[in-house]
């Protein structure tokens, strides 16, 4: 699974809006899974600096990347780059059309697969570029672990095979249990991770009511994680959260939570956090006497660090976070293209989504 993207753990402000929405091709894999749009969430654990490894020598030369083109045209493969027996390059292909599908105009060829020195340990190299050729066309390499179901990318360990995204998938029917909206089916499963004190967060909030909107039959899920390191009072609002949901329901805490994001400046200071708190608390129609007597006790604490742990299990470190059947998405990347990605994992997972409701035509004019 993609994680934890440090090209997005950028933020630990304000939650700056991006600048550049274009998409870019990194020369590791982790940045190339998803469009990389920068300042997009807020990070507990800093990223690590990149090492300085030593070149490599393939056991075959590996041409470099053509310059970028209309549609770039990659140079044949050369048999004598394809040393290991695995992975295929059958299984190779799966694993990128399954991560990079979505994106039509993406297009990508492997170029080689090749033995380590390190027993069952193979080296992948693809080009990978644009139709539009608006993006330069890179090389990428990553290593495939002896498992056959992970690979490393930089400093990332990601999941790997066909279905990359089906492990993560079945840990998240079974342990998301947050609040939800929409149907009570997990067949269709979108988990957003979120810090009620995280600005990015707040601004991710649109795009999650417009899923709930145009994806009826999807079970959307919140999991409060709290970056404690960075917002004091993020755990006591999980907190709260918490015990709205579990005194007054689902439809309570997204009531709730809409309070907290919009009043979210309240938090900045403990005693604004207990008006601000108990302002939304009262518009989720509670009692902010008996909320607060559940946020004090030791359970609740310790669901709010289980579902932490969840995201931490996930290999998520910065909210926001929407695992969408198991695949990782930023929840506040341009809609059209976050909700190209959803409606492309449901079409992998064999889940037909409703026709769209088309709109009624106007009165004609008189």
């Amino acid at each position: 699974m993609i994680g934890p993207y440090p090209v997005f753990a950028r933020a630990h402000g304000a939650g700056s809006r991006p600048q550049n929405l274009q998409l870019r091709l990194g020369a590791a894999l982790a940045a190339l899974l998803l469009p990389a749009f920068p300042a997009l969430s807020q990070t507990a654990v800093p990223p690590a600096p990149a090492a300085q490894a030593a070149p490599e020598k393939p056991s075959a030369p590996v041409p470099a990347a053509p310059a970028p083109a209309a549609e770039p045209t990659f140079p044949k493969p050369d048999p004598k780059n394809f040393t290991a027996t695995t992975p295929t390059k059958e299984t190779v292909d799966s694993f990128l059309q399954a991560s990079w599908g979505y994106d039509p105009n993406r297009v990508w060829q492997v170029q080689a697969i090749l033995k380590t020195q390190v027993p069952d340990v193979s080296k992948v190299v693809i080009f990978v570029g644009d139709k539009t050729g608006k993006e330069r066309p890179s090389a990428v390499a990553f290593f495939t672990m002896p498992d056959g179901k992970h690979i490393i990318s930089g400093d990332t360990m990601i999941d790997f095979g066909a279905d990359p995204f089906a492990a993560y998938r079945t840990i998240m029917q079974q342990q998301a249990d947050g609040p939800y909206r929409g149907a009570t089916s997990k067949d269709f499963e979108l988990v957003e991770f979120a810090d009620f004190q995280c600005p990015v967060c707040k601004e991710a909030q649109p795009n999650m009511d417009k899923l709930a909107a145009d994806f009826p039959t999807a079970r959307i899920v919140f999991q409060v994680y709290p970056l404690t390191t960075i917002h004091p009072e993020a755990m006591r609002a999980a907190e709260y959260g918490e015990c709205v949901s579990k005194l007054g329901g689902s439809g309570a805490f997204f009531q709730f939570a809409s309070a907290i994001f919009a009043g979210q400046e309240g938090l900045s200071t403990p005693d604004g956090a207990t008006l601000a708190l108990n302002s939304a608390v009262i518009k989720a129609g509670l009692q902010p006497e008996k909320v607060a007597a559940c946020a004090a006790l030791p359970a609740t604490s310790e669901t709010v660090n289980a579902s932490a742990k969840l995201a931490q299990d996930l290999n998520i470190y910065q909210t926001p976070m929407l695992v969408v059947n198991g695949r990782q998405v930023p929840p506040n990347i341009p809609y059209d293209t976050l909700k190209k990605i959803i409606e492309y994992q449901a079409k992998l997972d064999g889940i037909a989504l409703p026709e769209p409701v088309a709109a009624a035509p106007a009165p004609a004019s008189k």
